[in-house]
């Protein structure tokens, strides 16, 4: 048994040290091919700022409160975020990656529709982004979609943050807002 323990706790040593190396250079390798370096936007780094699972309560427009999670996860070797959502049993997805130093944002939603996002604002505790209508063919008039979101950080709280977001319902715009804790 002490035989053992000798090579386990040098390979352990090794993958520690490793880790800490590529974790410094912050590169990307796929089997041989280092992966170019990519600058990411300041709204990007914003959401970054969320990576976890965060769990609260959303107030529906109707009133109803119901348990919600979100799950942003650092994916694509850093360079895009998705978000898994969970809003009272039922899941959704969105993603934030970079195009041309921009961040954009695609949310694939309950109510069937793809509605694509620009930023509208990012500051150190806000990240609000707005329907980019040059992106989609979504048209409030004959679609239901999320029309906007914004997420406002404590800025004495760094775990606990307020979400809110519009949504054209059956022509209609509705609010919904929620209070969240990161649990990780």
């Amino acid at each position: 048994m002490k035989i053992l323990k000798k090579p386990i706790i040098l390979l352990t040593s090794i993958l520690t040290c490793y880790s800490a190396i590529s974790a410094e250079t912050n590169k990307t390798v796929i089997g041989d091919v280092e992966m170019p370096e990519v600058q990411n936007s300041k709204a990007f780094n914003e959401v970054k700022k969320k990576l976890g699972k965060w769990e609260g309560k959303m107030t529906q427009y109707t009133g109803k409160v119901f348990d919600v999670s979100y799950e942003w996860k650092l994916t694509s070797g850093g360079n895009t975020i998705t978000e898994t959502i969970v809003e009272d049993g039922v899941e959704m997805l969105t993603t934030y990656s970079d195009k041309d130093g921009e961040l954009v944002i695609k949310h694939y939603c309950a109510l069937g529709t793809e509605p694509i996002f620009k930023v509208s604002q990012a500051s150190e505790n806000v990240l609000a982004i707005v329907f980019d209508k040059s992106r989609s063919d979504l048209h409030a008039e004959h679609h239901s979609f999320v029309d906007s979101m914004k997420w406002t950080m404590d800025a004495e709280d760094s775990n606990s943050m307020k979400f809110e977001n519009t949504v054209n319902l059956d022509g209609e715009q509705t609010k919904n807002k929620a209070e969240l804790r990161r649990i990780y």
